[in-house]
C-alpha cells in the first residue's frame, strides 16, 4: 500500500534517530516521522502555489503543535483540548524558525507552512531537537526551494565536560543548556542559558555543537540523494539590475543626508520627501511598479548603510564601531509598586517594574515537559508607540513572547533559591521607546527593578548586542546595534551576563551562518561592553538589592512542619487554615514536602500566624510561652486554646500572682491571655499557667 515507504536510520548521540518518509502526510510538499527514542514528531512542509500579492518578505510559518496525549495528560482546559500554543512551543517555533529562513531564496514569496506535530515524548530524547532536524530532513526532500539542510544538538556541561543532548537528569545539573543550529559549513543559531560561563567555555561549547551536528547534515543529504524532489520554479519580485541601478545612481546623495543621524524620528521625516521625489520622477519610466520602486529604495538605503561601515567604518549615528549609545538608569520611579527600573541606551527606554507575591501565585503550566511551576515570571510588552505607530493592542505577539523569554532565562541563575526568598516574582518589562535592542534594555531594566524591590539577586546582569556586515570575506562587527544597523545589517547577537560570565544568548541571522572567528569576536566585544554597562551606569544608579522590601510589599515567613501533621493544620475542611487565615490577615500556602508559606502585610500578623502554625504541627514543650484563647470557663479553672484544636488547663490557682476567689474574677470567654506550659502528664494533657508567664515577663523587665 504505501510503495514510496522508506526508512532511515543512524546514531544521534546514543539513541536511535529513525526517518521515516512515504507514509504519513503523503500531500505535503515533503514530510517525515521522526522516531528519537521514543520520542515521536511528525514533520509535514507545504507551500503555496503562487505567491502571495502586495507582500515585501518572505511568508514563512513555523509551528511546533504540543499534543497532550504524548505524554498520557488530557488538557487541563475547561474544553480539555489543545487551544492556543504555550509559550513553550512559541519559543521552539521561533528557534526552528530562525536558522532556516535565511536559506530560503530572499526574493520568493510563496507561501510556506512547517508543521511540526509532537506525538510522543520521551524524556531523554528532546521533542524540540527531533522537530529540528525533522524540519530541516522535510525541507530537503520536498520541492520547495532551500539552500539545506541543517542540523541541531543541545549542548550541557557537567563536570568540565560538554554533553550532547543530555537526559532529562543531566539536564537538572547541567551549568548551561545551549541550543546550536548548524549548516555544513557554518553555525546558523545559537541559543542558550548559563550560570556565569565563561567566553572560552561557552565557545568551546558551541563549536562541540557545530562538530556534532555535522554527523546529521551528512546523514541528510544521503537521504535528500535518494528520494529528494526537483524544486519548484517561483515567479522572482526582484526588482532588474537596471532598475536599481538607475534609482541607486538617482537618489543616493540625498539618502547620505537623511540617514546621517541619531535621531530616528529626524531621519524618518527625511525619508519621506525622498520616497515621494522618487516615486514622481519614476512613475513614467516604470509605471504600476511601486512596490518594485521601494524595494529599490530599500536596496539603495542598505547600500549607504553598508558601504560606510565597510569602506570608512562610520555608523550613521557617528559612533565608533565599539562605542555604545548615551545611557541611563534610574530605579524607584513609582511609589506604590514592589520594585522599578528605567533604563535608557539612545531612543531605546525600558521600565520594568518587579512585583512580589506569595508562593501560590506562582504560574501552572500546563505542557508535554515535566516543569509545572514557575516561580519567576518576565513579561515584556512592546506597545505600537514606542515606534511612533498607531495600532490597536491585541495582546503579547510572537516576538513579544521571544523577548520576554529571553530576558527570563538571563536572570534565572541569579535569582535567589525559594528558601533564601520565599517569593513569587513578576517582572514586567514596558518597551516605552524603541530604536534597536529592546530584549537587552529589558535585561538591564530589570536588573534595577530586582535591586530596587529588594531581591538578593546573585549578581547584576547587563545585556548587549552586537551586528555584523559581511561581503565576501570581509566582515566586520559593531557593539549596541540600532534599529537601522539590525534592518540592514547581518546579524543580532545578544549577550546577557555577569561580569563573572555569560548567562544567556540569542543570534538572530539574515545570511547562512557565522564563523568562528566572528562568533569569538562578538562574544569579547559583548563581554567588554556589558562589563562598561554595569559599572558605569547601572551600579551607580543602585549597587546592592535594597535590605528593605517595600512597604507595600507582602511579607513573608516560612517554616518547615512535619508533612504528617499537615492535616492537622490544614483541618477538616480547612476549617483550620481558613480560621488562621482569617484572625490574622494573612495568606498561608502549604506544599506536599512540609514547607509552609505566610504572606501579610504586617509581620506581626505573619509571626502570630507561624506561631500558631508551630503550635499545631510541633507538641508543645514545658517552658514554652503562647497568646491563647480562653475557650471554657470551669469552677477549677480556664479551658484555654493556643492553637485551633490544641488547648489546655490553667488551674484556678494559676491564673494571677494573688489568690484568685472566682475564675471569671481573672478571665472570661474569649478573652485572649498569656500562657506558660508547666506541665504536660503521660496522657498528652496540657496544663498552663498564666501566672508564671506574668512572673516571667516582670523579672525580664526588671
Amino acid at each position: 500500500m504505501f510503495e514510496n515507504y522508506k526508512v532511515f536510520k543512524t546514531d544521534f548521540a546514543g539513541h536511535e534517530l529513525v526517518v521515516e518518509t512515504g507514509k504519513i502526510a503523503g500531500l505535503a510538499n515533503g514530510a517525515c516521522l521522526i522516531r528519537y527514542g521514543e520520542t515521536v514528531v511528525n514533520v509535514a512542509v507545504t507551500a503555496s502555489s503562487q505567491p502571495r500579492d502586495g507582500i515585501d518578505f518572505f511568508p514563512l510559518s513555523v509551528d511546533f503543535e504540543e499534543k497532550m496525549y504524548s505524554v498520557g495528560k488530557i488538557p487541563g482546559s475547561f474544553l480539555k483540548r489543545e487551544g492556543r500554543p504555550t509559550e513553550k512551543a512559541i519559543l521552539v517555533s521561533r528557534v526552528i524558525d530562525r536558522p532556516i529562513r535565511p536559506l530560503f531564496p530572499k526574493d520568493m514569496r510563496n507561501d510556506v507552512s512547517v508543521v511540526c506535530t509532537v506525538m510522543s515524548v520521551d524524556p531523554d530524547c528532546s521533542p524540540e531537537i527531533a522537530a529540528m532536524v525533522g524540519t530541516s530532513i522535510a525541507l530537503s526532500i520536498s520541492d520547495i526551494p532551500w539552500n539545506g539542510p541543517i542540523s541541531g544538538v543541545s549542548v550541557g556541561y557537567i563536570n568540565g565536560e560538554f554533553i550532547i543532548n543530555p537526559t532529562a537528569e543531566q539536564k537538572t545539573v547541567s551549568q548551561m543548556a545551549v541550543t546550536v543550529a548548524s549548516t555544513e559549513n557554518l553555525i546558523a543559531m545559537i541559543e542558550a542559558g548559563a550560570n556565569e560561563i565563561d567566553d572560552d567555555t561557552m565557545f568551546k561549547g558551541i563549536m562541540a555543537g557545530h562538530e556534532a551536528n555535522q554527523k546529521i547534515i551528512e546523514f541528510i543529504k544521503k537521504i535528500k540523494s535518494e528520494i529528494g524532489k526537483e524544486k519548484f520554479f517561483y515567479n522572482t519580485t526582484e526588482p532588474d539590475e537596471k532598475m536599481v541601478q538607475e534609482i541607486k545612481e538617482f537618489i543616493t546623495q540625498d539618502l547620505k543626508v537623511a540617514l546621517n543621524t541619531d535621531d530616528k524620528k529626524v531621519r524618518d521625516e527625511r525619508l519621506k520627501p525622498i520616497y515621494e521625489k522618487v516615486h514622481e520622477h519614476f512613475k513614467d519610466i516604470y509605471p504600476d511598479s511601486e512596490s518594485l520602486i521601494n524595494a529599490c529604495m530599500y536596496k539603495a538605503q542598505k547600500n549607504v548603510v553598508r558601504r560606510w561601515l565597510l569602506d570608512e567604518q562610520k555608523r550613521v549615528d557617528g559612533r565608533g564601531m565599539d562605542e555604545l549609545r548615551p545611557l541611563a538608569a534610574e530605579v524607584a520611579l513609582l511609589p506604590r509598586v514592589h520594585g522599578s527600573g528605567l533604563f535608557t541606551r539612545g531612543q531605546t527606554q525600558v521600565l520594568t517594574v518587579a512585583t512580589l507575591g506569595p508562593i501560590s501565585d506562582q504560574q501552572l503550566l500546563d505542557g508535554i515537559d515535566g516543569e509545572e511551576e514557575k516561580r519567576y515570571m518576565h513579561h515584556y510588552n512592546f506597545p505600537a508607540y514606542s515606534v511612533g505607530e498607531t495600532k490597536p493592542s491585541r495582546g503579547p505577539g510572537r516576538r513579544e513572547i521571544g523577548h520576554g523569554a529571553l530576558a527570563e532565562r538571563a536572570l534565572v541563575p541569579v535569582i535567589p533559591s525559594v528558601e533564601e526568598f520565599p517569593y513569587a516574582i513578576r517582572l514586567v518589562s514596558e518597551v516605552v521607546s524603541s530604536n534597536g535592542s529592546t530584549s537587552q534594555g529589558s535585561i538591564c531594566g530589570s536588573t534595577l527593578a530586582l535591586m530596587d524591590a529588594g531581591v538578593p539577586i546573585k549578581a547584576p546582569v547587563a545585556g548587549i548586542s552586537c551586528g555584523l556586515i559581511t561581503e565576501g570575506d570581509r566582515f566586520l562587527t559593531m557593539v549596541d546595534i540600532q534599529g537601522l544597523e539590525d534592518f540592514f545589517g547581518d546579524m543580532d547577537f545578544k549577550v546577557a551576563g555577569t561580569h563573572n560570565g555569560i548567562t544567556a544568548i540569542q543570534m538572530d541571522l539574515k545570511i547562512d551562518g557565522l564563523t568562528p572567528e566572528i562568533i569569538k569576536e562578538a562574544l569579547y566585544k559583548t563581554h567588554k561592553a556589558r562589563d562598561y554597562i554595569l559599572d558605569e551606569v547601572m551600579l551607580k544608579a543602585i549597587d546592592k538589592p535594597r535590605k528593605e522590601l517595600s512597604e507595600y510589599a507582602p511579607k513573608m515567613l516560612t517554616t518547615l512542619i512535619d508533612v504528617e501533621k499537615i492535616r492537622d493544620v490544614i483541618g477538616s475542611g480547612g476549617k483550620i487554615i481558613q480560621k488562621i487565615c482569617a484572625e490574622c490577615d494573612v495568606k498561608i500556602d502549604i506544599e506536599e514536602d512540609g514547607h509552609v508559606f505566610i504572606s501579610g502585610l504586617d509581620t506581626n500578623n505573619c509571626k502570630r500566624a507561624l506561631t500558631i502554625i508551630e503550635t499545631i504541627a510541633k507538641d508543645p514543650e514545658v517552658g514554652a510561652v503562647y497568646k491563647g484563647r480562653v475557650s471554657r470557663v470551669m469552677d477549677f479553672g480556664a479551658f484555654v486554646e493556643i492553637a485551633p484544636g490544641k488547648e489546655g488547663l490553667c488551674h484556678i490557682s494559676q491564673l494571677d500572682t494573688k489568690r484568685t476567689e472566682k475564675v471569671t474574677d481573672v478571665v472570661n470567654i474569649g478573652d485572649e491571655i498569656i500562657v506558660k506550659v508547666i506541665e504536660i502528664d503521660d496522657k498528652g494533657r496540657i496544663n498552663l499557667s498564666r501566672r508564671a508567664a506574668l512572673l516571667d515577663a516582670k523579672e525580664e523587665k526588671n
